[in-house]
């Protein structure tokens, strides 16, 4: 199943719908003011793309939540841990097994082989640790290892601000199905890959 093969709920499609209806005022409403204006618009362009990023996550921790159900019952653990991450500006980076297998792509990983929680999350990626910048191998409902080294992405298109965590994302993304939850310790933004694509998602998921 890919992303593009992934329906809207009527209540996600009515949620997105507002979204677009107040990008469209905003649009609107620029260009009904435009002519008069002779003060900069910069504002008034920040909070459509606000707007739009806002929309944009709430779709992407849809599918995220569609994508992983039928590969894994840990959504509302990983959810909550990303969630914590991101509050607390604690990197990470989780991988979750999808049709094909991982284990070719993981490199010095440390068994661990118990069920996902998302205190166990958080004590493998606390600052510090030993495992917490490698990645998480996750299949189906188990942490199979940690502190796992991911082939990085070796597109030339890529911007010089990812860091490495989101290069690895990537790459993996590029090699295999998987899905790849990343957090940003600089920013606590989370996102995450699939088919050699990145998207952000709101901490805390769609409900």
């Amino acid at each position: 199943m890919k992303i593009e093969d992934i329906g809207l709920s009527s209540s996600m499609k009515t949620q997105l719908k507002v979204y677009l209806q107040r990008i469209s005022s905003e649009i609107g409403n620029i260009l009904d003011t435009i002519d008069e204006k002779e003060c900069c618009i910069l504002s008034e362009f920040e909070q459509v793309h606000k707007i739009f990023s806002d929309l944009q996550m709430t779709a992407a921790s849809y599918y995220l939540n569609s994508y992983l159900s039928p590969y894994s019952d840990c959504y509302q653990d990983l959810s909550t841990a990303v969630q914590h991450f991101s509050e607390r500006k604690h990197g990470a980076i989780i991988a979750v097994q999808r049709e094909n297998s991982l284990r070719p792509y993981m490199h010095s990983g440390i068994p661990v082989g118990a069920k996902v929680t998302y205190s166990l999350l958080e004590s493998i990626f606390y600052p510090g640790g030993p495992l917490h910048d490698g990645a998480v191998l996750i299949e189906r409902n188990e942490i199979v290892s940690a502190g796992n080294v991911l082939p990085l992405s070796q597109s030339s298109t890529l911007s010089r601000k990812l860091g490495t965590r989101h290069r690895a994302a990537l790459g993996l993304s590029e090699v295999s199905d998987a899905l790849i939850l990343v957090v940003s310790e600089e920013t606590g933004k989370v996102s995450f890959a699939i088919d050699g694509n990145l998207y952000p998602i709101r901490p805390g998921g769609y409900e």
